[in-house]
């Protein structure tokens, strides 16, 4: 395992880069730019999170990333609270934005505070980078005072990322990198140095058309998916399959394919729409479709809890003495990852809560204790399904459909309510009487 050391960073100016926020997205770009051949300080406030990683265990679930840790040679990322006294040659900041849970409004906290602790320490020759996603017009608003106040001629570039969980180190080196800068010098300086990285670069006008390029990926994912879910809830309403509807209409066709039915979440996705939307607003537009797909999106886990709850109420048993499984707390189980944020799992628990028995859950990745603190009792796959009246699949993950609905329904209790997001078992689900199979977009 490399050295690394927690509370001091390397000196020497001229050959180190500092990377701020050491999550999802910054602990990846970092030990890649180690691996590199970059000398890397990477800066995070957390002392579990530096700890962690220290131990070679980071705090969350990426493939591939604790051996590449294990790999980088000795003295190659240096882990601290703090960016070192003198300024480096460049600072990535990566630290995570949100909006705000009532308001949907930009939250940039975090970003505000990293970008004030950055500021005190780059001169003229250190080159500012914004990875984190934020809404158009922040690089300009809110990084550039900053560090004009402390420098007169900055350098500052926009490289959002576009990686998803579970694929971040393979997507790093293969995606095709956004990149806009202030002025053509900070331009030149963020392709130097990320060169080596991300090869594909892609140079767009502006700190502005690079914020605007990684907002509108994701806007287009959420309406993709949107319209799929559409054409679930309508399908739904006149008693048809979605499923059939998708894929006859896919079939040998030369069009754009349709999006299956699905929950869409994600720390990017149920946040970038409204960035997007903050942005437009702010000039004087505000888009509607992005707008529409997003509270359609939104709407899919408190749909799935109705049926769910009115199929139990069907049988008689009150819900107050029900068992009901939530299986799937991350957000996504292709690729698998352990991350919450934006999953369904968080509205279900709050929707059930309250009205059911007892509420369990399961992941194949997520750690007990952040099932615990979602609402859930977490249990291993054939606890949580013993003797439950309700099992409800809210990922596609593969370790669902391995068991399959035979072993699933040996475990409940008799004939038992299935939801099922994604129609994972649709095709089984049909050869077993008494069974209750829900499915989104099946009427």
């Amino acid at each position: 395992m490399t050295t690394m050391n927690v509370e001091r960073a390397p000196e020497e100016r001229e050959d180190h880069v500092a990377v701020v926020g050491l999550g999802y997205i910054g602990l990846p770009l970092a030990a890649s730019l180690a691996a590199a051949g970059r000398r890397v300080v990477g800066v995070d406030t957390s002392p579990a999170v530096r700890s962690a990683i220290l131990a070679g265990t980071p705090s969350f679930f990426e493939p591939g990333l604790p051996e590449l840790l294990g790999s980088l040679p000795e003295g190659s990322l240096t882990v601290s609270d703090r960016l070192p006294d003198r300024p480096p040659l460049a600072v990535i900041i990566c630290v995570g934005t949100a909006v705000e849970e009532d308001s949907r409004r930009p939250d940039l906290g975090h970003l505000r505070s990293a970008v004030e602790h950055v500021a005190e320490h780059v001169d003229d020759e250190t080159l500012v980078i914004i990875r984190s996603t934020v809404p158009v017009g922040t690089g300009r608003r809110i990084v550039l005072p900053a560090l004009r106040r402390r420098v007169s001629s900055p350098l500052l570039a926009s490289c959002p990322e576009r990686t998803i969980q579970g694929r971040a180190l393979d997507e790093i080196r293969s995606l095709p990198q956004i990149i806009g800068g202030l002025d053509d010098r900070s331009v030149r300086r963020a392709r130097d140095l990320l060169a080596a990285v991300t090869p594909d670069q892609v140079v767009v006008s502006s700190l502005e058309a690079a914020e605007m390029v990684k907002l509108i990926c994701n806007a287009h994912t959420d309406l993709i998916y949107g319209f799929g879910n559409e054409v679930a809830l309508l399908a739904e309403s006149l008693g048809l399959d979605a499923h059939e509807l998708i894929a006859g209409a896919n079939l040998r066709y030369p069009r754009p394919d349709l999006s299956r039915p699905g929950f869409v979440g994600g720390s990017c996705l149920v946040k970038d729409p409204y960035l997007l939307m903050h942005a437009g607003e702010e000039a004087g537009y505000r888009p509607p479709m992005v707008a529409a797909a997003r509270s359609l999106n939104e709407s899919l886990p408190a749909r799935a809890a109705d049926r769910v709850l009115k199929a139990l109420e069907s049988r008689g048993k009150p819900l107050s003495e029900t068992k009901v499984a939530v299986l799937g707390i991350a957000y996504k189980g292709r690729p698998e990852t352990d991350d919450t944020r934006g999953a369904a799992s968080g509205p279900m628990s709050r929707l059930l809560t309250e009205r059911v028995g007892t509420l369990v859950g399961h992941d194949f990745v997520v750690r007990a204790e952040r099932i615990a603190a979602l609402g859930y009792k977490p249990m291993d796959l054939d606890e949580a399904l013993d003797s439950a009246d309700a099992v409800i699949l809210l990922t596609d993950h593969p370790g669902y459909t391995g068991p399959g609905l035979a072993h699933l329904l040996g475990r409940t209790a008799p004939r038992p309510v299935v939801f099922d997001m994604w129609g994972l078992l649709s095709e089984q689900a049909e050869r077993h009487e008494g069974l209750t199979y829900l499915r989104l977009g099946h009427g």
